[in-house]
């Protein structure tokens, strides 16, 4: 079962700098990550800003096997146009990772100007990923931890921070 973890920033460049890292050290293997979003408070407007489009996927998928399909009945071209079609349509209805309605209805309560990531952690190496993250001076909003996990948390990353400020 995948975690979930909030993290406010001061503005959308850093979270998206976050986002880009957290997504570097999923690569290197120390987290996997069900899901990742940038969600931005524009003076009261919501923006989501996810990593993928369902679409552009769907798209993709349905042009491949639409041409497939369309190879059995010597229409290859129309098999793909109507394949891109569907599988677009498919995946902008598909809803997978975090729940929009919930990353919008958490994001009214940012403050404008400000940013959060959500993460849905299938897994991750806490004592790498948190010092990787240390310097971003992220706050942790919510998370799907019990408390006790959530203070073992915040007492880490505390611990990072002074490790990196004694360290400059």
């Amino acid at each position: 079962m995948s975690d979930l973890f909030i993290i406010g920033f001061a503005d959308r460049a850093t979270a998206e700098e976050v986002r880009g890292r957290i997504v570097q050290m999923q690569k290197e293997k120390l987290i996997t990550l069900d899901d990742i979003v940038v969600v931005e408070n524009q003076g009261g407007k919501i923006k989501l800003h996810q990593a993928a489009s369902m679409a552009g996927v769907g798209a993709a998928g349905g042009a491949l096997w639409g041409g497939l399909i369309g190879l059995l009945f010597f229409a290859p071209l129309l098999g793909m146009a109507v394949g891109a079609g569907t599988g677009a349509l498919a995946g902008k209805f598909t809803d997978v990772g975090v729940d929009d309605n919930l990353m919008k209805d958490l994001g009214s309560a940012l403050a404008p100007g400000t940013a959060a990531v959500f993460m849905l952690v299938a897994s991750y190496t806490e004592d790498k990923v948190i010092e990787g993250l240390a310097r971003y001076q992220g706050t942790l909003l919510r998370s799907s931890l019990t408390s006790e996990q959530e203070d073992h948390l915040r007492e880490a990353v505390a611990a990072a921070r002074s490790k990196l400020v004694t360290q400059q």
